[in-house]
């Protein structure tokens, strides 16, 4: 009984301390600004997009993450039929950025800091193929910084297992569906926002080294 109410407790504090996170902490948009002329795009899947959302549009230098689906082989498809795990989709975001700003390397660091990349096909309480991790490259020179950056984490030791983010080249993106996007932003009265995606974007900003937006 006692470890019951110890429990309860427990669980009460931490929605209590999850709520007060929220309240406090400034989402990350989108910026209305019209994309520079130089401005360049990456893809990354990794978990959630809600999450993958304001992790990029935290930084200076990243104008939009924008959530979708990329990997499989169904077009335009639904967050239902992804969510059924028979597109073979991931959730995605495409990053739209100002390489004078922020490099494609600081963006593949982002990457793997904001997530576990040793978890295989999850995240968190999200299981599924739609939830894996996987960085989609265009060039040559971007699959070298993929490479090198899994080299460096799988030598650092920092986790028991190795590195099971895919690195596969880009082929398409498809937009996930308007309610999705900016959705933590609209939503921070929702469950999954308060007590994961807030949590883990805190977690994020007190670890990686990045230069964050104001």
């Amino acid at each position: 009984m006692k470890a019951c109410i110890i429990t309860i407790l427990s669980f009460v504090l931490f929605c209590s301390c999850a709520q007060t996170q929220t309240k406090s902490v400034k989402i990350p948009a989108a910026t209305s600004q019209k994309p520079a002329p130089n401005e360049a795009v990456a893809t990354f899947a990794e978990g959630c997009f809600w999450h993958s959302e304001i992790v990029f549009q935290s930084l200076v230098g990243v104008r939009d993450a924008v959530s979708g689906y990329a990997g499989g082989q169904t077009k335009n498809p639904s967050y239902e039929q992804v969510s059924g795990g028979q597109t073979g989709h991931t959730e995605t975001v495409q990053v739209y950025y100002d390489p004078a700003k922020i490099s494609y390397a600081t963006l593949v660091a982002a990457f793997f800091a904001s997530m576990d990349p040793t978890s295989l096909n999850r995240q968190g309480n999200d299981v599924g193929t739609e939830y894996r991790s996987a960085a989609f490259y265009r060039t040559e020179e971007e699959k070298r910084i993929l490479e090198a950056e899994i080299a460096r984490i799988n030598a650092s030791k920092k986790y028991k297992s190795k590195v099971v983010t895919e690195v596969v080249p880009f082929k398409a993106f498809y937009p996930a569906e308007d309610y999705h996007q900016e959705y933590i932003l609209h939503h921070p009265e929702n469950s999954y926002v308060q007590h994961i995606s807030i949590p883990d974007f805190i977690e994020f900003k007190h670890s990686f080294k990045g230069n964050f937006k104001p």
